[in-house]
């Protein structure tokens, strides 16, 4: 994960459509592009994830029935990679055990053909709410990351078993050192990691796996 001294370039937000039928991606590609939206056009599965990288972010728009790879089957695919990118699935065959396939494997949306557009604008919205989301939360996690690398190995210690709740004293005795001495570290390493509480602390300790040493 990238150690950024300054706030990391977030990846621009985009829409991949794959689908087999020209009409279809031409379609989209005008009615997204015209929305604003930076939009990608593949005729198959094959193709974008060829193209598919750890920044890809924005949403997947792709049919189910094409030659080759189907909408499904690269959904999986994404999933096996731990690729994060929403799916919104359209089909213009879709049934019951479709649905139910796309939406365990974490789909936004199935959509059939012919569909409102409204209906692809808000599952499209919805997707790039939950890529923000997901971006932010990176970011914190790396944040957090780099300020406790930036802790003593002392402080370390400290502050993993202070997200444990164990109080000043319990801390001095297991480590062989004052409770004031526990105190000041407390102090250091609550400024250094930018927390004010321990429900903070135990919250950053939970999103970096800070956990006392056996």
């Amino acid at each position: 994960m990238s150690k950024c001294g300054a706030p990391c370039e977030k990846p621009a937000l985009e829409v991949y459509v794959v689908d087999d039928d020209a009409d279809v991606r031409d379609a989209l590609g005008l009615l997204l592009g015209l929305r604003g939206y930076k939009v990608r056009l593949f005729e198959c599965a094959e193709a974008f994830l060829a193209t598919l990288k750890p920044q890809t972010a924005g949403c997947l728009i792709t049919d189910i029935r094409m030659p080759g790879m189907s909408g499904l089957q690269l959904q999986r695919v994404l999933n096996e990679r731990e690729a994060r990118l929403p799916v919104v699935v359209l089909t213009a065959h879709g049934d019951i055990d479709s649905a139910r396939t796309a939406l365990r494997a974490q789909a936004v949306d199935f959509l059939l053909k012919p569909f409102k557009e409204a209906d692809l604008i808000a599952a499209i919205e919805l997707s790039f709410a939950r890529e923000r989301e997901h971006m932010t939360a990176l970011d914190r996690r790396s944040a957090d990351e780099s300020a406790v690398a930036a802790l003593t190995a002392r402080e370390r210690e400290v502050a993993a078993l202070l997200s444990t709740g164990a109080q000043n004293l319990e801390i001095a005795q297991r480590l062989g050192i004052s409770p004031r001495t526990v105190e000041i570290h407390k102090a250091r390493c609550m400024e250094k990691l930018k927390v004010r509480t321990i429900a903070d602390l135990v919250r950053l300790a939970d999103r970096v796996g800070l956990q006392p040493q056996t």
